[in-house]
C-alpha cells in the first residue's frame, strides 16, 4: 500500500500527519478518483474525508482508509476532527496546492493542531513508478504510437492545425484515451512557438510540422513529439532535423541511474551548442510522465536530483528560430539499472509526406 511507504516519510518533514487535496496525489496514494475529498495519512491510521456523492465509490477504491461522509458546509471542520482523532499535532499540508482561503479556513477549526507546509512531499514518492504504474503508462505510450501512425495518413497541405489537433483528439477518445494537454501542431514559422496550440493557419506544402500530443489512459498519460515535413524538406530543414535528432539520441543514451538531471541536460544541450543553435534550445531537455503530464523528476541546467530506476522522464530536445520555424522530437524513457528503456515505437527520422 503506497500509503504505507509515504508514512515512513512523515517525521522527515517534521509532522505527525499529511492532509492531502490534489487530486493527483490522492489517487496514488489511496485509488480514490473522486473530484472531491482529503486524505489524513498518520503513522497510526489513514481516513478519507469526502461528500456524499462519493461515500459508496470512496469505500469500493480506497481499501485501508477509514472513509468519513462529512456534512453539508462543515468540510473542514471534520477534516480537523478526524486529524485529531489520529492524534495529530502536526500537520502537514501541500503548500503549492492549498490557496489562502482554504488554508485560513481549516486554520480556523485547527483546534491546536499546527499546520505545517511542505512542498513536493508526495511528487518525490510518485517520482519512481512501480511495476503497476509502469505497465499503464506502456499501454498509453502504445496507442499514442497508434495515433501518430493515424496522424500520418490523415495530415495533408491545405488541413488547418486545428482540422488535425480535432481529428486527433477524437481517435483518442474513440480509443478510449483523453487528452492530457491542447494537441499542439506549429507549422512552418509558428514552429518557432515551442508551445504553439494548434490555430487557424493552413499547414503549406513544404512546411516542416511539430506534432506534441499525449491521452490519458486510466488515469496515467502519454507525451510524444515528432515533426514531418509535408513534402521534401530543404537542406537547412535537414540540417536543423539532424542537429535535434543527434541530440535528443545523445540525451536518451546518457540518462542512466546516478547521474544528475543537470547532467543529463548539459549532455544533450551541448549537441546543439556545437551546432552554434545553443541559443535556440531554450527550455528544459525533459520532465517526469505519470498521473501528470509534467511533474518530477526534471532533466534542466538546474536540476540536482539524482536518476532512479524507475523513473519515467521525456527527453525533448528543440530548436526554435523566429521568423523560420523548429523541430523537436519527444520520447518518455523509463530509467533502467543499466540504460533508458524507450518507450515508444514511432519511427523518428526526418518523414517526408
Amino acid at each position: 500500500m503506497r500509503a504505507d511507504a509515504f508514512k515512513t516519510r512523515l517525521d522527515g518533514y517534521g509532522i505527525d500527519g499529511m492532509l492531502v487535496t490534489k487530486k493527483e496525489n490522492r489517487i496514488y496514494l489511496s485509488g480514490f478518483t473522486g473530484s472531491a475529498g482529503a486524505l489524513i495519512i498518520t503513522k497510526g491510521g489513514y481516513a478519507l474525508v469526502t461528500d456524499f456523492r462519493y461515500t459508496e465509490q470512496a469505500g469500493q477504491q480506497a481499501g485501508g482508509f477509514n472513509v468519513i461522509t462529512h456534512k453539508a458546509g462543515e468540510f473542514y471542520k471534520c477534516v480537523m476532527e478526524e486529524a485529531r482523532k489520529l492524534g495529530v499535532t502536526r500537520l502537514g499540508f501541500e503548500a503549492q496546492e492549498l490557496t489562502v482561503e482554504q488554508f485560513t479556513s481549516y486554520e480556523a477549526v485547527a483546534g491546536g493542531i499546527s499546520l505545517v507546509a511542505t512542498k513536493g512531499a508526495v511528487e518525490k514518492l510518485r517520482a519512481v513508478k512501480d511495476d503497476e504504474e509502469l505497465d499503464k503508462i506502456r499501454k498509453a505510450c502504445r496507442l499514442t504510437d497508434k495515433l501518430f501512425e493515424h496522424v500520418l495518413g490523415t495530415i495533408r497541405p491545405g488541413m488547418s492545425e486545428k482540422q488535425l489537433a480535432v481529428e486527433m483528439d477524437i481517435w483518442m477518445i474513440r480509443n478510449g484515451m483523453s487528452t492530457s494537454f491542447d494537441t499542439i501542431i506549429a507549422s512552418g514559422k509558428r514552429g518557432a512557438l515551442p508551445h504553439g496550440a494548434a490555430s487557424d493557419k493552413i499547414m503549406q506544402k513544404g512546411e516542416l510540422v511539430t506534432l506534441d500530443f499525449g491521452g490519458y489512459l486510466d488515469y496515467y498519460t502519454s507525451d510524444m513529439t515528432r515533426t514531418v515535413c509535408l513534402g521534401k524538406a530543404d537542406a537547412k530543414q535537414k540540417e536543423i532535423y539532424d542537429i535535434v535528432l543527434d541530440s535528443q539520441l545523445a540525451g536518451i543514451k546518457a540518462a542512466k541511474a546516478g547521474l544528475k538531471g543537470k547532467e543529463v541536460d548539459s549532455i544533450a544541450r551541448g549537441m546543439i551548442e556545437s551546432k552554434g543553435y545553443g541559443q535556440y534550445f531554450g527550455h528544459g531537455l525533459g520532465h517526469g510522465v505519470g498521473l501528470e503530464v509534467h511533474e518530477e523528476p526534471r532533466f534542466s541546467v538546474m536540476d540536482e536530483n539524482t536518476i532512479e530506476p524507475g523513473m519515467v522522464i521525456s527527453v525533448e530536445p528543440g530548436i526554435y528560430i523566429p521568423g523560420w520555424g523548429g523541430v523537436r522530437i519527444e520520447d518518455l524513457v523509463v530509467i533502467t539499472e543499466t540504460d533508458a528503456e524507450v518507450l515508444y515505437e514511432s519511427p523518428k527520422h526526418l518523414i517526408e509526406l
